[in-house]
C-alpha cells in the first residue's frame, strides 16, 4: 500500500515539474484596487544572452472588474539605461460577459502575449514595469483605483528553439 502511494505521489511529481519545462522567471504581485499610478515592478535577472524568450503578463482578475478589454503601459528598463514603452490592449470578456481566462469559481488567470523571441544582451538586470491605463468612455483622466484585478504577474519561457 505504502509503495503504490510513493509510486503514485513519484508520478505526481515527475508530470507536473515536467508541464513548466518553459519556465524561465514568473513572479505575482498581489494589488488591491490598482491604483492609476502604481507600477508594479518585476526585476529580473541575468538572462543567457545568446537564447531568446518569449514574455507574459499574467492578470489574475475576479468578478469586480467591470470591463470587457484591459489597457496596459509597460516599461522594460534594459541594464545600459535604454527603456522601451508598449501601450497594450488586452480582450479579457466574450460580448456576452462571459470572462476569458482559466480558473474555478471566482478568479480567472489570464496569460496573455507581451512580446516573442525577444533576446536580452546586455549583461545585467533588467526591470519590467506596469501599470494600468484604463478610463471611462469620454473621459480624459484615467481611472483612478481600478477594482477586480487581484494580481499581476510576469512570466519568462524558453521558445521551442531554446529546449
Amino acid at each position: 500500500m505504502r509503495s503504490n502511494f510513493i509510486l503514485i505521489f513519484t508520478i505526481f511529481s515527475l508530470l507536473l515539474c515536467s508541464c513548466d519545462s518553459k519556465r524561465v522567471y514568473d513572479e505575482y504581485k498581489s494589488v488591491d484596487e490598482w491604483n492609476k499610478d502604481s507600477i508594479v515592478t518585476f526585476n529580473i535577472g541575468e538572462l543567457d544572452s545568446l537564447k531568446a524568450y518569449n514574455l507574459f503578463i499574467d492578470i489574475r482578475n475576479n468578478s469586480k472588474f467591470k470591463y470587457s478589454n484591459l489597457y496596459l503601459i509597460t516599461e522594460i528598463q534594459f541594464p545600459k539605461g535604454k527603456v522601451i514603452s508598449d501601450t497594450l490592449e488586452y480582450k479579457m470578456a466574450e460580448p456576452n460577459g462571459e470572462w476569458l481566462g482559466t480558473g474555478f469559481g471566482d478568479v480567472k488567470e489570464n496569460k496573455l502575449w507581451y512580446k516573442e523571441n525577444v533576446n536580452f544582451k546586455e549583461p545585467g538586470e533588467y526591470q519590467v514595469n506596469i501599470r494600468h491605463a484604463m478610463r471611462k468612455n469620454g473621459d480624459v483622466d484615467g481611472i483612478d483605483n481600478l477594482e477586480g484585478i487581484t494580481d499581476v504577474g510576469f512570466r519568462i519561457e524558453k521558445t521551442t528553439q531554446n529546449n
